[in-house]
């Protein structure tokens, strides 16, 4: 049905701009401008050639609406394997909206959520994990990200997958001449040569999931919460860490009621700092949510920095944090440096704790080469694939658990018409990355995360 109907939306942001696009993608791009542009001199739309742009105007009747670049592609040469046109205008909201209704009114279907990729992964021109690179493109946050993403759109992960495919594929062309042709002397050296190829994909997929610790901080984020009572600086770190005055600092306790979320780049590692309410019992219910939410965040949290207030005594409050986050990553903050000390630091489980001034940024540099030390297995080596996505990181899992099962049953001497079984469900599982396998309601949810216009 998606080959009968054409569908139109905006393929730039909604916030005002200089210049917006609006995109129209089917059989009937063209028709449905034919009534709505023109050009100068009075040109129509209907004569222009493929991978052209002409210049007019949106009409409505005889009212111009904006001036504007049509751009034409002709499929299946286009971004969706369609007749696509795009409309580049001004990017205030009253023209997007007004040229946006006019196309709709013309007859074309208003685009849903990643529509346009979708359609792109359904006509071929790309697969589905290339699809899902669209919008990591989109929200790189480093350079790390961006490459990664980039490496992924161009079909980096793809031909790695495809190769891997293929080769189970002639691992089951093996077992089946062995099955057609049996020969009592050579079916177990040659069960023996399957199951070292077997182990062999088993070591090159467990690489790949390795990758995926890096790929979840490059895609991500290293998730760091600055945790603690109230008023020993917590959105002062923040502020200063960012460079920023984004979070709210006052001599108020209880002032940060929920999480605020932050990136910064930490030599290359996109790190997502949250700060979160000061973490105490309280009959306030708006701060009590708060500090329910940052308990989570704690739980969630790949790295906990953990702030003490030096010019006050060991209270019981951070007696409680300092026992509940010591089994977690943690780095332990002793702030207001600048202030008389009155806090006891001789304990053990103060050796490693690092002294700050969150006002002055004094000790901040050693607060970053400490989340950078405690990035767990990060690398900063992009020139291997690496897996971003957790839907890949599963489907590899299970392609490999299959593998293993595989060659456990030719160790055991199990028939090895029942060994295809794990051989097959591996070469399945790797086609769920590029969607070869993949079912459709599956499709449909991962495409549902895309905006309008992608």
């Amino acid at each position: 049905m998606y080959k009968e109907r054409t569908i139109a939306g905006t393929a730039s942001s909604g916030a005002g701009s200089s210049i917006s696009v609006i995109r129209i993608s089917g059989p009937e791009s063209l028709h449905y401008l034919k009534n709505i542009f023109r050009g100068v001199n009075g040109r129509k739309i209907d004569d222009i050639l493929p991978f052209s742009i002409r210049y007019g105007h949106i009409m409505d009747g005889e009212t111009p609406v904006d001036e504007v670049l049509v751009s034409y592609f002709r499929g299946p040469r286009s971004y969706t394997g369609e007749d696509v046109a795009e409309i580049s205008c001004h990017g205030g909201f009253l023209p997007v909206r007004k040229i946006l209704e006019l196309v709709l009114r013309e007859g074309a279907h208003m685009a849903e959520p990643g529509e346009f990729t979708k359609r792109a992964f359904l006509n071929g021109r790309i697969d589905l994990s290339q699809a899902e690179a669209v919008m990591d493109i989109i929200n790189s946050r480093t350079g790390a990200a961006l490459k990664a993403a980039g490496d992924q759109s161009r079909g980096k992960l793809s031909e790695k997958i495809a190769g891997l495919r293929d080769r189970l594929l002639i691992i089951l062309a093996s077992i089946e001449v062995t099955l057609d042709f049996p020969d009592d002397e050579l079916e177990r050296s040659s069960d023996l040569k399957i199951k070292e190829d077997i182990e062999s994909m088993s070591y090159d997929i467990n690489h790949l999931i390795k990758s995926s610790e890096s790929g979840k901080i490059v895609r991500e984020g290293l998730k760091v919460v600055i945790a603690g009572k109230p008023n020993v600086g917590k959105s002062s770190l923040l502020n200063a860490l960012i460079e920023e005055d984004k979070a709210i600092v006052t001599d108020i306790p209880g002032t940060t009621r929920d999480v605020l979320e932050e990136y910064i780049n930490i030599d290359g590692i996109p790190v997502k700092i949250l700060d979160t309410a000061g973490i105490r019992k309280t009959e306030d219910p708006v701060e009590k949510i708060g500090v329910e939410k940052s308990l989570s965040s704690m739980e969630e949290a790949d790295l906990v920095i953990l702030v003490l207030d030096l010019s006050r005594e060991l209270s019981h409050e951070d007696s409680e944090l300092l026992s509940k986050t010591e089994d977690f990553k943690r780095i332990i903050l002793l702030n207001k440096s600048d202030l008389e000390k009155k806090l006891m630091t001789e304990g053990e489980i103060f050796k490693d704790a690092v002294l700050i001034s969150a006002k002055n940024s004094y000790g901040l540099d050693e607060v970053r080469k400490k989340i950078k030390e405690l990035s767990g297995t990060f690398s900063e080596d992009l020139s291997e694939i690496m897996i971003t996505h957790e839907r890949h990181r599963d489907a590899l899992i299970k392609a490999e658990n299959s593998l293993r099962e595989a060659a456990g049953a030719i160790e055991n001497s199990v028939p090895m018409d029942l060994v295809t079984i794990d051989i097959h469900s591996a070469w399945t599982y790797l086609g769920e990355i590029t969607g070869d396998t993949l079912r459709e309601d599956l499709v449909d949810r991962i495409f549902s995360g895309f905006c309008i216009g992608k």
